[in-house]
């Protein structure tokens, strides 16, 4: 049975992000430097890029480890747990539902029998 669990595109994409603030951080440093800013202002372009370097190894570390935290993925019960059920205690497997399946395409309830989505209108593979 499919299940939602959390998944990898919104880290990578927040790991590249990451490097943009970054690459501004270090604009706003060079640019405030050379303008004669006071120390103050230069400072807030270091905290920047500090704070861009920790957010893109977490983004980048969570978007390529096994067990990850973020949005939405759709997985098979024996492919990977929960890592938040790991992490708190919660290991128990959930539970079948016997009459509701999850469409592969959006991630919506539909009962086991349909053979389109009917949130979304794609066909639904037969397993």
């Amino acid at each position: 049975m499919k299940s939602i669990k959390p998944g990898r595109g919104p880290s990578m994409m927040g790991g590249f992000m990451s490097i943009v603030i970054g690459l501004i951080g270090v604009f706003w440093t060079l640019s405030a430097i050379s303008m004669g800013a006071p120390f103050f202002f230069c400072m807030f372009g270091v905290v920047f890029v500090v704070i861009a370097v920790v957010q893109a190894v977490y983004n980048f570390k969570n978007a390529t480890s096994k067990n990850r935290y973020s949005v939405y993925d759709i997985t098979d019960v024996g492919e990977e747990t929960d890592p938040l059920n790991e992490k708190y205690g919660n290991t128990e497997k959930p539970q079948e539902n016997i009459d509701m399946i999850f469409c592969p395409y959006c991630g919506k309830k539909t009962i086991k029998e349909a053979r389109y989505c009917s949130h979304c209108g794609k066909e639904i593979p037969q397993l």
